[in-house]
């Protein structure tokens, strides 16, 4: 099958299109004849030698896919060959074919393309994880959420939003915070012209119940300071750096709570829990038109590097999906 791979991990870096076998599903693994494939930040951190792939994926990079069901494990009971799946992967996605496990594999909705669904599993696992799971964001709290061009973002305004939230979010100019309210934000702040906690103090949006944070650096004292009460903040990336000096009585004063994850390291049965609550309060919004994944643009998979260039400029909004 043909995979693009990278040599020189580093800044010197290359993706390639190269050749591997097939491989084996094992008895809890499906074989994915992929049809299309997300491309997340992720991946571009793997090209420089970090976020490496969990012992036994794939060197290769791709977190999600959508495709046909080719051969099942002997202790697959859910999946059939034949069916269409979208399904979360330790790696391995920039390819022809992969493995998945069955119990991060789900049921791809008729109502969507496997562009779309290829734009689930990761985007959605993500959000899903640190805003309800950890996050626990309840309806009418607010929540802020940086980067809302992205594809993290323009999820996390829908889903947000879907259960009952006020979403606040930042982006980088007036067109792409006109789409953002488009998809249901209550507030946008575009972070090159204005100061987003100037205006949220002086808007009837103050005192931030949950904040979604990508950028570290000096976005994060001053996320503590427009928080309320018990206010809970979720670190999943940071663009500006990942050295701070923090002004812990923030913290004291406002009873806050700081976290982070990673979900690529997770363990099966960690992974397996999100899936099972992708399937029971996700799936459904997505099979009635309630939640659908924004895309920005599609390449063929032996393009990748422009997939890759394109989401290294900060142009899109929304998903980068390769194809067939």
């Amino acid at each position: 099958m043909q995979v693009i791979d990278i040599i020189n991990h580093g800044k010197n870096n290359q993706l390639i299109l190269t050749q591997k076998e097939i491989p084996i599903p094992h008895e809890d693994e499906i074989l994915i004849n992929i049809q299309a494939s997300g491309v997340n930040r992720p991946d571009i951190l793997q090209t420089f030698g970090l976020h490496p792939p969990p012992a036994g994926s794939p060197s290769h990079p791709g977190l999600e896919v959508s495709g046909i069901v080719e051969k099942i494990g002997s202790n697959v009971k859910n999946f059939k060959p034949g069916d269409h799946v979208m399904a979360l992967l330790g790696g391995g996605g920039y390819a022809e074919f992969c493995i998945a496990n069955q119990y991060l594999t789900l049921p791809m909705p008729k109502n969507i393309t496997f562009i779309e669904a290829a734009a689930i599993p990761e985007t959605y696992f993500t959000v899903w994880n640190n805003v309800f799971r950890i996050g626990r964001l309840k309806e009418n709290e607010k929540i802020l959420i940086h980067g809302g061009s992205s594809g993290i973002g323009t999820t996390a305004i829908q889903m947000s939003k879907a259960f009952g939230a006020i979403v606040l979010t930042t982006t980088s100019d007036k067109n792409k915070a006109e789409k953002c309210y488009q998809l249901g934000a209550d507030m946008v702040i575009n972070y090159n012209t204005h100061d987003f906690v100037d205006v949220i103090k002086n808007s009837d949006y103050r005192d931030v119940n949950i904040t979604l944070d990508i950028v570290g650096g000096d976005y994060t004292n001053r996320n503590f300071s427009i928080s309320a009460m018990n206010g809970r903040i979720i670190q999943i990336a940071y663009i500006k750096g990942n050295n701070v000096e923090i002004d812990l009585s923030y913290i004291m004063r406002k009873s806050l709570v700081h976290s982070g994850s990673v979900l690529r390291p997770k363990d099966l049965e960690y992974k397996s829990a999100i899936a099972d609550d992708i399937k029971n309060n996700i799936l459904p919004k997505i099979s009635k038109g309630g939640l659908l994944p924004i895309i920005y643009e599609t390449f063929k998979l032996k393009d990748a590097k422009f997939a890759h260039d394109l989401m290294k400029s900060g142009k899109h909004f929304g998903k980068i999906v390769l194809t067939k």
